[in-house]
């Protein structure tokens, strides 16, 4: 007797996340259905238009917004900004470089200096 393997599925926020897309921007059907892992493998694969076209526009989910500001997503919160954002809302908090972007940056470097320098610390 063979037993039959199920396909593993995920949720659509589950999947939205994996994508790095908003998922409130994601089709309707996306949204309402579940995906499997070979549909995730092929919409990563081979991404259609909606896809290509929230990658590169937006709304971006905050872990990509904070990934484009070179921020942290707490950072984000901190400076009030909760909501997905466009590629070109992102364009503009960049070329106005506020303050608060200058010290969430400074933040996150500082934080990226101490990670590092306890990862290359050697262990007694």
């Amino acid at each position: 007797m063979t037993t039959r393997k199920t396909p593993q599925t995920m949720k659509p926020a589950t999947a939205a996340k994996k994508l790095d897309v908003y998922l409130q921007a994601t089709p309707a059907e996306f949204q309402e259905g579940v995906v499997s892992r070979d549909e995730l493998n092929a919409l990563q694969a081979d991404p259609p238009e909606w896809l290509r076209e929230l990658r590169k526009n937006g709304p971006h989910p905050r872990s990509v917004v904070a990934a484009r500001l070179g921020v942290s997503i707490s950072g984000l919160a901190r400076a009030g900004l909760t909501e997905a954002l466009t590629t070109d809302e992102i364009e503009d908090i960049r070329s106005e470089n506020p303050d608060w972007l200058e010290r969430e940056r400074a933040t996150q470097a500082e934080v990226r200096r101490q990670e590092a320098e306890l990862k290359n610390k050697p262990r007694s």
